[in-house]
């Protein structure tokens, strides 16, 4: 794990969040704790509705999938408290659309010194994590990790990601009739391949160049007629 200083959170902050000036240097001889946040700041929903509020204008790239996007931001730095939880100095950005086609939303980010266009970059980013998580679970059949080891967890999906993007390549480069070939059942009708029939078709092309070996005890490779041979390539290949 890293240590808590080389970890940026970038989050969504509501607009009623808590917000303070950072708290003023402690007098010397002061008695008492000392302070954790200065005075009170204005909510966002406030500085949302201030009419002298300076907003800038910022191109955001892969909004959502959607391309670029031109949104208004203003931001600043705080200091952030919510009752039971540390202070936390933080860098909010508050962003509206000038078509309004969403309702404006504030972000937080514990790296002070970046920048809130590319605090906003971050967070779209997300977008596209959240959608592969996703689809890999309705597609692929990826299930949530139950391995003891910390370890084990972390490098699992991953793998499985990459043998899903080689197997996705091979597949480039199958003959047309091997792409065409679809598993299918008197109760189960298919219109396309799935990424099974995929996996089967290239275990098919591997295994036929192998050839087989009649014993071990033997040398001698038999050729088996070609019938024979595709059957039990295809059932081999589907039910590895």
């Amino acid at each position: 794990m890293l240590p808590a200083g080389q970890i940026t959170c970038v989050t969504r902050l509501r607009l009623d969040a808590a917000l303070y000036e950072p708290a003023p240097p402690r007098r010397p001889g002061a008695i008492g704790r000392p302070r954790t946040k200065g005075a009170r700041l204005p909510t966002l929903a406030a500085v949302l509705a201030d009419k002298t509020t300076r907003w800038r204008r910022v191109a955001v790239p892969g909004w959502y999938g959607e391309g670029e996007r031109v949104v208004e931001i203003c931001s600043d730095t705080a200091v952030w408290r919510h009752g039971g939880m540390p202070v936390v100095p933080i860098r909010w950005v508050l962003l509206r659309d000038p078509h309004r086609r969403f309702d404006p939303q504030a972000l937080l980010c514990t790296d002070l010194t970046q920048e809130p266009l590319q605090i906003l970059r971050w967070f779209v980013q997300r977008w596209q994590l959240e959608v592969t998580f996703r689809e890999v679970r309705d597609h692929l059949g990826v299930e949530t990790q139950r391995q003891w080891s910390d370890r084990a967890i972390a490098r699992t999906t991953p793998c499985l990601l990459g043998l899903f993007s080689i197997v996705t390549l091979l597949a480039g480069r199958l003959g047309h009739r091997a792409r065409l070939q679809v598993s299918a059942t008197a109760w189960y009708r298919k219109q396309h391949p799935t990424f099974s029939d995929t996996l089967a078709a290239i275990r098919s092309e591997i295994w036929s160049e192998q050839g087989f070996v009649v014993s071990r005890q033997s040398i001698e490779t038999a050729k088996l007629p070609p019938a024979l041979h595709e059957g039990i390539v295809y059932a081999l290949c589907h039910a590895a």
